[in-house]
């Protein structure tokens, strides 16, 4: 047995989201908050901030914490190629929600997985197809009153009750929408060297 089968695992994040989804995987990980300026550059879309920000979080955490796999991700609400980021108070979720009804979103959710040590650095990409409901101003209201989603991109908490603002969703990673792609991030970590069965 090699030692890289032994490689601790950092979650380079400070969601609760992703921890919980990571906590799925059953294995010990640490969680360390990445310090990264998320400002998007001019003319980056949201397919490249998404991939930016998630390499960006992995290495700043794996500067801290050379010798072990690091997992950073990031999500951008894409609609029509404008960025939808995380929309911080109610009024912004409004105007977001406003803007998504009716529409199909993309949402990019990017996941990096780095360890500077052996050198390994992969990224992957999870593009999510979600459509949304005609909805009401106040479906819209009730909806942002009950789940208060002012932490998540595009304000929608699909994994409660934002799913009841949805169409449809077409994806090939069940937890992307929530903020993790564990099919591809357990692909990497394992390359990287993290033991998962």
């Amino acid at each position: 047995m090699s030692e890289s089968t032994h490689r601790k695992l950092v979650l380079g994040s400070t969601s609760p989201y992703r921890r919980e989804l990571l906590e799925r995987l059953r294995i010990p990980f640490e969680v360390a908050a990445p310090d990264v300026d998320e400002t998007p550059q001019p003319s980056e879309s949201p397919k490249q901030l998404a991939c930016r920000l998630a390499m960006s979080k992995a290495r700043a955490v794996a500067a801290q914490f050379p010798a072990c796999v690091v997992i950073g991700s990031d999500q951008v609400a894409d609609l029509d190629g404008h960025a939808l980021g995380k929309p911080g108070n109610h009024a912004r979720a409004v105007a977001q929600l406003h803007e998504m009804r009716g529409q199909t979103v993309i949402f990019q959710t990017a996941v990096a997985v780095v360890c500077l040590e052996t050198g390994f650095a992969q990224m992957d990409l999870a593009q999510v197809k979600v459509k949304f409901r005609d909805l009401t101003d106040a479906e819209i209201e009730s909806y942002l009153l009950a789940e208060t989603p002012y932490d998540c991109a595009g304000s929608a908490k699909s994994e409660g009750l934002g799913i009841a603002l949805l169409e449809s969703i077409d994806n090939d990673d069940p937890t992307a929408l929530v903020g993790l792609p564990l099919i591809r991030t357990c692909r990497m970590i394992q390359a990287a060297g993290v033991r998962l069965l």
